[in-house]
C-alpha cells in the first residue's frame, strides 16, 4: 500500500463572485515538490489588477479567488532540488508562478511574455489545481519565481516593488532610459506612477507628473521630488511642454485620449502604456508619424529584472509610500482603491491579521 497523503490546508480571503467581496476561505496547499519553496506569508500589497480580477472586469475571473501578487514571506520549507533559498530567508513572489521554459521569451529570460505563463492567482497550475494568491497564510511556489528580499529592506516596503516597482523599472531598463539627463513624464500618480517618479529621479531624470487635477501637486513636488506638475486639461501649460519629453510612462488604467500626451514627446519619444484597459484607445496617425514617435507597452517584468530592481532600490535607498492595513479592512481598502483614495499603495499585514471568520 502507498502511504496515506495528509492534505495540507491553508486559509485565505477569497472573492466568490463579481461583487468582489472577500471573506475567509480554506483550501488545499500542494505538497512541496523538489523545486518548490513553501512560504509563510507576512504581507501582501494590493494592486489595481486585484480589483479588476475580483470584480471580473476583464471577463476572465474564476471563483473562489484569493487575490494578491505582491507577496513577501519567510521560507519554512524547501524542496530537495532548491539551491537558491534556505529556511528562514525572507523572499518575495510577484505576478507569475510558472512558464513553459521552452519558448523564445523563456529562452531570453522574459518569462512574463511566455504564452503559457501561469499567474499567481486566477489561473490553473501544472497539476490542474487553481492558483491562489497572497491574501493567505501560506503559498508554495517554484523556486524560479521566488526572489530574495535584500537584507535590511522592510517587508512591507518590499511588497509593492514586486509588481508596481518592477512594472515601471522594466521599460526604463529595456528602452535604454536609465541614463541620466533625460526628460520624462509620469501620467497618473498611483501605485505604479509614484514608483515611476522615484525611479526616474534616482536615474537622474527631469520628471514631470501629468495628472487630471491639482489634488496631488504638493505630494508630487514635495514628497516625491518631481520637477514639474501639469494638469492634462491645462492647454496653456501643455503647449509650453510640447516636444520636450523623451518618454512618458502612462499608468492610467481607464480609457483616455492619447493625443494630448503624444504632443509632449520630442523626436523619437516613447509613450509607454501600462494601464490595463479593456476598451480600444485611439490616436491620429500624424501624431506619431511627425516626430517618429512610438506608442508601445510593457508588461510587469522578468525575474532577472525583479532581482535587479530590488538591488537598485537597496542601492538608492528607494521605498514605496504605503498604507498598512489588516485583512479585516481589505474590502474597504479595495473600495478606496476604486476611488483612487490611497497614497499610494495598500499593503495587507497578513501575519498580524486574524484570517479566520
Amino acid at each position: 500500500m502507498g502511504r496515506m497523503e495528509v492534505e495540507r490546508k491553508t486559509i485565505g480571503w477569497a472573492a466568490r463572485d463579481p461583487s468582489g467581496i472577500l471573506s475567509p476561505y480554506t483550501y488545499t496547499l500542494r505538497e512541496t515538490g523538489p523545486e518548490d519553496v513553501h512560504i509563510r506569508i507576512i504581507c501582501c500589497g494590493i494592486c489595481h489588477t486585484d480589483l479588476h480580477h475580483t470584480k471580473n472586469d476583464l471577463g476572465t475571473s474564476n471563483y473562489p479567488m484569493v487575490p494578491g501578487h505582491e507577496v513577501v514571506g519567510e521560507v519554512v520549507e524547501v524542496g530537495s532540488g532548491v539551491s537558491k533559498f534556505t529556511v528562514g530567508d525572507i523572499v518575495g513572489v510577484g505576478c507569475l508562478v510558472g512558464c513553459c521554459g521552452g519558448c523564445s521569451p523563456c529562452e531570453r529570460d522574459l518569462e512574463q511574455y511566455c504564452p503559457k505563463k501561469i499567474w499567481s492567482y486566477n489561473d490553473v497550475y501544472i497539476d490542474g489545481q487553481p492558483t491562489q494568491g497572497g491574501f493567505a497564510k501560506a503559498t508554495v511556489v517554484h523556486q524560479k519565481f521566488v526572489v530574495k528580499i535584500p537584507e535590511g529592506m522592510a517587508v512591507e516596503q518590499a511588497a509593492p516593488l514586486l509588481c508596481a516597482g518592477v512594472t515601471v523599472y522594466s521599460p526604463l531598463s529595456h528602452f535604454g532610459l536609465k541614463k541620466p539627463g533625460l526628460r520624462g513624464g509620469i501620467l497618473g500618480l498611483g501605485g505604479v506612477g509614484h514608483m515611476g517618479v522615484k525611479f526616474a529621479k534616482a536615474m537622474g531624470h527631469h520628471v514631470t507628473v501629468i495628472s487630471s487635477s491639482n489634488k496631488k501637486r504638493e505630494e508630487a513636488l514635495q514628497d516625491l521630488g518631481a520637477d514639474d506638475y501639469v494638469i492634462g486639461s491645462d492647454q496653456s501649460k501643455m503647449n509650453e511642454l510640447a516636444d520636450s519629453m523623451d518618454y512618458i510612462i502612462d499608468t492610467v488604467p481607464v480609457h483616455h485620449a492619447l493625443e494630448p500626451y503624444l504632443s509632449l514627446l520630442r523626436l523619437d519619444g516613447k509613450l509607454i502604456l501600462m494601464g490595463v484597459i479593456n476598451n480600444p484607445l485611439q490616436f491620429l496617425s500624424p501624431m506619431v508619424m511627425i516626430g517618429r514617435k512610438m506608442i508601445t507597452g510593457s508588461f510587469i517584468g522578468s525575474m532577472k529584472e525583479t532581482e535587479e530592481m530590488l538591488e537598485f532600490c537597496k542601492e538608492k535607498g528607494l521605498s514605496s509610500i504605503i498604507e498598512v492595513v489588516k485583512m479585516d479592512y481589505v474590502n474597504t481598502a479595495l473600495e478606496r482603491l476604486e476611488k483612487n483614495d490611497v497614497r499610494y499603495r495598500f499593503v495587507v499585514d497578513v501575519e498580524g491579521s486574524k484570517l479566520e471568520a
